[in-house]
């Protein structure tokens, strides 16, 4: 190993590493390492500027076209190569799987060591049995070009041994991808803000607010939020959408058909969630899947019960003290869940410790730690 280590990391999107990877830079960068980072567009994305040492341009789309992919392939191989990383961390399912198919032959030389954190399998308990069949198999092939697994929620992690993605000297368990507490501390958080929240919907002191944070995409399942407001039977119930996406004006549409209007709100994306989710009696999670819950686990910190559907990445989440799980998908049991939250307080307990984005740090130190040693073995 050299005496400055070199680390690239890769995801599809630039907001993957604005969102969740920009403390682990910071930390590796401060220690002294070479990090950079390749994504669509990296360089024309500002808000990236200067927290790497190199940015590099990739094309590749959510969907794995087979031209984008050996396009792409070619650009990670030459990256690579011509960098000479000592690790490569890959995250999101396809640019993960281009770069492993990329790095296949070059990796056995003994560098890069090649990581891939999956957040969240595109294989789940629930889903259709044909996607499962095929993405499991995809897994499978990617796992022989993997020296490191990660993942972040329990489903995932029996998956992995079950389905033998890797050996399991190379499979690794982390809870989430790390959370700064601080940030979602409810004592920084001011009363003002939140009284400010309410005020902006125009809720009375007795009307009851739910909220929903996350991107307008049917696996959120927006819909069953619509669909249990209508059958509450407290006429003063109100969800706050945030965000965006495109089937937004679906939902908008479904709203209008129900004589819901006056009682939801759509709000775009906010820079800051906090004060929305303190203003809220619980935070809405009805997702079919998730990674790991990033917005509950937030919610967790903040002290705001969570309403979270019994699936993948949010069952982690939501334990007893932190708020009520419901049948995916059943929307009368999510219309009790909020009804019960509606006429009982909720007191929570504490978040879980081992997410604090520090642990999280030390944990990845470890691992990176294993994987420079010389004699790591590459098969």
């Amino acid at each position: 190993m050299r005496d400055i280590p070199k680390l690239l990391i890769i995801t599809t999107i630039p907001e993957t590493i604005k969102a969740f990877l920009l403390p682990y830079a910071r930390h590796y960068r401060a220690l002294g390492w070479r990090v950079d980072a390749m994504a669509r567009d990296i360089t024309k994305y500002p808000p990236l500027a200067g927290s790497f040492d190199k940015l590099i341009d990739a094309q590749w789309s959510r969907s794995p076209n087979p031209s984008n992919i050996m396009k792409n392939a070619r650009v990670v191989l030459e990256t690579v190569t011509n960098e000479d990383y000592d690790i490569v961390h890959t995250h999101t399912p396809v640019a993960s799987f281009v770069a492993r198919y990329a790095l296949r032959h070059l990796r056995r030389k003994g560098r890069p060591a090649v990581v891939y954190t999956a957040h969240g399998f595109h294989f789940y308990q629930g889903g259709h049995m044909t996607r499962n069949r095929v993405f499991s198999t995809l897994e499978r092939i990617a796992g022989h070009w993997t020296d490191r697994l990660v993942t972040i929620n329990g489903e995932d992690f029996v998956a992995a041994k079950k389905f033998r993605i890797v050996p399991e000297e190379r499979l690794v368990y982390m809870p989430g991808i790390g959370l700064d507490f601080s940030r979602y501390n409810p004592e920084n958080v001011a009363k003002a803000d939140i009284r400010q929240a309410r005020d902006e919907l125009g809720l009375k002191g007795d009307e009851i607010l739910f909220s929903m944070i996350g991107e307008f995409n049917p696996g959120k399942r927006h819909e069953d939020a619509i669909r249990a407001l209508a059958h509450m039977e407290h006429a003063g119930a109100h969800i706050a959408f945030a965000g965006d996406g495109r089937i937004m004006e679906d939902i908008r549409e479904l709203v209008t058909s129900l004589g819901l209007a006056k009682r939801v709100h759509f709000l775009g994306k906010l820079k800051d969630v906090a004060p929305l989710m303190m203003a809220s009696r619980a935070l809405l999670v009805p997702s079919e899947r998730e990674g790991m819950s990033r917005i509950a686990m937030e919610a967790s910190c903040l002290r705001v019960p969570i309403i979270g559907s019994d699936a993948r990445g949010v069952r982690d989440v939501v334990r007893p003290g932190r708020g009520l799980l419901f049948p995916t998908g059943d929307i009368f049991a999510l219309r009790d869940a909020m009804q019960r939250l509606t006429d009982e307080p909720y007191e929570c307990t504490p978040p879980d410790e081992s997410w604090r984005i520090e642990n999280l740090i030390e944990l990845h130190d470890r691992m990176y730690d294993k994987l420079l040693e010389s004699g790591e073995p590459r098969c």
